[in-house]
């Protein structure tokens, strides 16, 4: 049997052999499975066949006598606290804070905050609730006490764990999923259509709410099991339980939160505001500023990174916070590591794509999402499509096809490449699992703790789930008839069934084959859909850029959604939400999703092909991006943009974390790791926040820092393109 240490075999993915056998059970189950005094769990060996001596092999290794972490199974019983306090969860409180945060949601992910941010803005609004409002006590004895039940309505007591959860999930699933909404900002921003209002909320809750029906009816795949992780909600599961477990094991993890986030929130305007040039030091750049113009521009390209679109970022150390964050303090080594790989040959493909001229790269810049014409300015879109979204065959002889950058052709065939290999990957060496899973969870047999921990609770049914399924495709249908989308309902149904890949066996009753949400929970990481979702809406519907625009919504967004929502669900089980009190967080969520009026104050930057290190237009640019050349298909067709000077430090925090402080202290590791992750990414993102208002414009006015040689006046901010600052 292959070691259980996935970078022992680094390279290639982990198959069935190197992770715990679902259909055993572990007698250790049967004992307290972390050190906070939480309620054990027991599972009766009578009901499921035991195989004793195959559990043994799956026994986790040990060091310094502290168990290494390393599969999902070892993440539920040592990293997650088991701990259930049984408090509210649904209560006024809860929902009244997540829907006012609802809107700040949406409007930081327009910006570089995630949603930690949230967290800890709720936690602060919570806990003077709980200490300034009335208190039902507060009127014992008064000639108020008839109003004691109101007041305990409003304000039932302490700010629990239960309630922030549910108050933070309903903000988040609020900004989370809102990739609809792009679409309406790719319209708006490109088209000059503002979309009405119906077919925004429609059209929104059936992206958002089909793709929720699914994962209801895929938990028992891609939640149940302990292999089912979500690495990147460990940080935030780690804070959780910090902020709220008071037990004497828990405050040097909490002193070690408040401080890491200190330290992080004030260095943080430093390199995000003061200092740029600590985004991305590169010596060469540095060396090189007497080079000869061509040669500086060969370095820009490979060595910077600091600027949106800049270079490839080889070699640049990135000390932003912001940007490196604590998901590569999370994701499993082998799926790191193989990114590495992928970057490396990047490194290599993309300038010999650009330095070769291969698809008339050099007329372009090396690295972009935009669209081009052969001069190389922004492609005159609105000519060539008109006002009712359609192809001019007339305009498009006069204008000339669309141009994509080198870097955005191969990045769009190694996309489309991967959702092969992906499928590939998942039914070949996944796809016993998938069936074993959803035995163990029609028998209630799960193995898991957290999961028999939450069976004291009644389940969501699977009949609440079809509803929404059915919901959510009528209220689409509605859009397709009624709305601005150019979308055959045909097509509509042809992508809903492209984002849902249905299989049957003989035997068993239909079941979707979620390739993309097995592989981002076991792994960490997905694989892009989008490409391919808008190549065969580009097949069906030529020349038409809006409907590959809705297409792609209700495939490829209704994987993405689907995602996002099955992470919350495995947040909700490892902190013990009730099911349905998170089948209603999540459908209120989804309903709460709204257009910031960020798109309208940031219009020229979104637009631009380079965006800004604070507000990027990348992902509508390369949502129109894709929609425009795939409705061109027939005419135009028989990793690569962004800021990249955090590539080597995200490296390095990956080596540290995951190879060294997991395999040689891993005490260590399990107590502080994942809550050190939270703390900076909490601290960064509180001072980006108060920066990105304060200072970068989203106020309405920017405040940029003088200029020095940290943050030069002319040229990238890294020195990548010999700028003679230093001279």
């Amino acid at each position: 049997m292959e070691s259980p240490l996935y970078e022992d075999k680094i390279g290639e993915l982990p198959t069935l052999s190197g992770l715990p056998q679902m259909e055993s059970v572990p007698s250790s189950i049967k004992e307290k499975v972390n050190d906070s005094g939480s309620d054990s769990v027991e599972i009766a060996d009578e009901k499921l066949d035991v195989d004793a001596n195959r559990f043994d092999e799956d026994e986790p290794q040990y060091r310094n006598g502290e168990p290494v972490i390393t599969t999902g199974r070892d993440v539920s019983r040592f990293a997650v606290d088991i701990r259930d306090d049984e408090d509210d969860a649904l209560t006024f409180r809860s929902i009244f804070l997540g829907t006012v945060f609802a809107g700040m949601g949406a409007a930081l992910s327009q910006i570089s905050v995630s949603t930690v941010f949230l967290l800890l803005l709720i936690y602060t609004v919570g806990n003077a609730w709980a200490k300034f409002f009335p208190k039902k006590t507060s009127v014992v004895g008064t000639r108020f006490e008839r109003l004691g039940e109101i007041l305990h309505f409003i304000n039932p007591g302490p700010f629990t764990l239960k309630e922030h959860v549910v108050a933070s999930l309903v903000a988040s699933t609020a900004a989370g999923s809102s990739s609809a909404v792009q679409n309406f900002a790719v319209q708006r921003l490109y088209y000059d259509t503002n979309v009405g209002p119906t077919t925004a909320v429609l059209s929104t809750f059936s992206t958002a709410c089909f793709g929720y029906g699914l994962v209801g009816l895929l938990r028992p795949l891609t939640v149940y099991p302990s292999e089912m992780v979500y690495w990147s909600n460990l940080p935030t599961v780690s804070v959780f339980q910090a902020l709220h477990f008071d037990t004497s094991a828990n405050i040097k993890r909490i002193k070690l939160f408040w401080t890491g986030f200190t330290v992080m929130f004030f260095y943080e305007i430093i390199p995000a505001y003061i200092f740029p040039l600590l985004n991305g030091i590169n010596i060469v750049c540095l060396a090189t500023q007497k080079a000869p113009s061509k040669s500086v521009d060969f370095i820009t390209n490979l060595f910077g990174g600091t600027d949106g679109n800049e270079g490839m970022g080889l070699l640049s150390f990135s000390f932003d916070w912001q940007y490196i964050t604590s998901i590569y303090m999370s994701l499993p080594l082998i799926q790191q590591a193989n990114s590495w790989i992928g970057i490396f040959l990047c490194y290599i493909i993309i300038m010999g794509i650009y330095y070769s001229n291969l698809w008339n790269s050099l007329a372009f810049p090396m690295l972009s999402t935009s669209i081009f014409s052969s001069n190389g300015s922004i492609y005159h879109q609105s000519a060539v499509f008109g006002t009712n979204f359609e192809l001019n065959q007339t305009a498009l002889q006069e204008i000339g096809l669309p141009a994509l950058t080198g870097s955005n052709a191969w990045a769009n065939l190694t996309a489309n490449l991967a959702i092969g290999g992906l499928i590939a990957h998942v039914v070949l060496f996944w796809g016993p699992y998938a069936v074993d899973s959803f035995k163990l969870a029609y028998s209630k047999t799960q193995p898991d703790p957290h999961y028999q921990a939450m069976k004291k609770y009644k389940e969501a049914p699977w009949w609440w789930y079809l509803i929404l399924l059915v919901l959510a495709f009528l209220a689409g249908l509605i859009v397709v008839f009624q709305g601005q989308t150019t979308l055959p309902w045909w097509s509509y149904i042809v992508a809903l069934l492209l984002g849902a890949f249905i299989t049957r066996k003989t035997d068993d009753p239909p079941i979707f084959q979620p390739f993309s949400s097995l592989l981002f929970a076991r792994m960490g990481n997905g694989i892009a859909t989008n490409q391919l979702m808008k190549m065969v809406a580009g097949a069906i519907n030529p020349g038409r850029p809006v409907a590959n625009l809705y297409f792609s919504m209700w495939s490829h967004d209704v994987v993405s959604t689907s995602i996002n929502l099955a992470s919350d669900l495995k947040m909700g089980q490892y902190l013990k939400i009730p099911p349905r009190v998170m089948f209603l967080t999540q459908v209120w969520g989804t309903l709460l999703v709204v257009m910031v009026s960020v798109v309208d104050a940031q219009r020229e930057i979104l637009l631009s092909p380079t965006g800004t290190n604070v507000w990027s237009g990348q992902y509508p640019q390369s949502l129109n991006s894709a929609a425009v050349t795939w409705s061109l298909a027939k005419e135009l067709y028989g990793f690569s943009a962004g800021v990249n000077s955090t590539i080597t430090s995200s490296i390095i925090v990956g080596l540290v974390s995951q190879l060294w402080l997991r395999k040689y202290h891993p005490g260590w590791y399990k107590k502080y790791n994942y809550i050190l992750g939270g703390a900076l990414d909490g601290g960064a993102q509180v001072m980006i926040f108060i920066l990105s208002f304060a200072v970068f414009g989203a106020a309405g006015t920017e405040r940029p820092f003088p200029n020095w040689a940290g943050n030069p006046a002319a040229g990238n901010v890294d020195y990548c393109n010999g700028n003679g600052a230093l001279d």
